[in-house]
């Protein structure tokens, strides 16, 4: 698999962004823009995502597990399937989707995929379900469609991937709990990602309480079209607070206007469509000393690889019948190379 993560520093004007502004800090002065360079960093994690390259993988037992992927008329979705068909994988024809997309048909790497709206699910994904017993479905559709989609996947007994965050995330895990299906859920998909979450989840464990008394000012920055607050910045949060930082999760700033996102953040303009930028700026009770940590993206491969990988774990462990049903992203980089 083609490495999909970049080095790359952060050249940084000496600016307060006004998104930042509520700040008096001195001498932690906040990036107003972002630019790369090759070369070794960090705290800065950064990646651009273009085309998907793959080894072959001819030889693998994997190729032909069936995958339905529900969202196809997204953009995530679409990508999920290049990847997905890029790894061999079979895409079945067949994808749930809002009511107004009912009928449609995604023409995408050689197949012609039908979208079904609400009506009728249940039957057409147990038919499914029956001409594909391996059959993993992989779910990128919406927010309010997070639950209804579980029960729908836990009812019919089909093990799936949860990629679309939001939803009632207790009453989530409860469906899976209930129904014994075998399921990923996560609301980030890219392992880079995941690994440096896991990496501040190990921290805020060890060192209780290392930033009392430090000020949190943290910025997020989606393409319009990403209603919801990220979740990856809420995991994040909720590290620095159990390393005693102070801060509440309405006071995250969600950028969304893309003039902002260009003067502002610093998001390349051909990827308004698709990035998530992050930024946390601690400061010091007497302002004298600040830390930040910052994630780019731009494009979607890098959760599209996640999610196949996802995909190739979640295979493993039905096939293994392993007594844990419901894993995330960390099981699965705990796993390894599934490819």
């Amino acid at each position: 698999m083609a490495s999909l993560l970049k080095a790359s520093s952060n050249v940084f004007r000496s600016e307060k962004l006004p998104f930042l502004s509520r700040s008096k800090t001195r001498q932690g002065v906040v990036p107003k823009k972002v630019t790369f360079r090759s070369v070794p960093v960090a705290l800065s994690l950064s990646t651009s995502t273009g085309t998907v390259e793959h080894d072959p993988i001819s030889n693998s037992p994997d190729i032909a597990i069936p995958i339905m992927v529900n969202g196809c008329t997204g953009k995530m979705g679409k990508s999920v399937i290049q990847a997905a068909d890029s790894a061999g994988l079979h895409v079945v024809p067949v994808s749930f989707d809002a009511e107004k997309n009912s009928g449609q048909t995604v023409e995408l790497c050689g197949k012609k995929i039908l979208v079904h709206g609400p009506s009728d699910r249940e039957r057409i994904l147990a038919s499914v379900f029956q001409e594909h017993p391996n059959l993993i479905v992989v779910d990128y559709t919406v927010p309010a469609a997070v639950n209804d989609n579980a029960e729908l996947y836990g009812k019919v007994g089909v093990p799936f991937v949860m990629g679309t965050t939001g939803g009632d995330r207790d009453q989530l895990y409860k469906t899976v709990e209930e129904s014994k299906v075998y399921a990923v859920i996560s609301p980030q998909m890219g392992k880079q990602v995941v690994a440096f979450l896991a990496a501040m989840e190990i921290m805020a464990e060890q060192f209780l309480g290392a930033f009392s008394g430090y000020s949190l000012q943290v910025m997020e920055s989606h393409q319009a079209g990403k209603l919801d607050t990220s979740g990856t910045a809420k995991a994040i949060i909720s590290c620095f607070q159990k390393l005693g930082v102070s801060f509440d999760m309405d006071q995250i700033q969600m950028i969304r206007d893309p003039k902002k996102q260009v003067d502002m953040v610093g998001v390349p303009e051909e990827h308004l469509s698709g990035h998530a930028f992050h930024l946390y700026h601690l400061t010091s009770p007497d302002q004298t000393v600040s830390f930040e940590f910052q994630h780019n993206v731009c494009g979607r491969s890098i959760y599209a690889e996640g999610t196949v990988d996802a995909v190739l774990f979640l295979t493993k462990k039905v096939k293994l019948k392993a007594d844990k049903r419901i894993y995330n992203m960390i099981d699965v980089l705990r796993e390894g190379n599934m490819r």
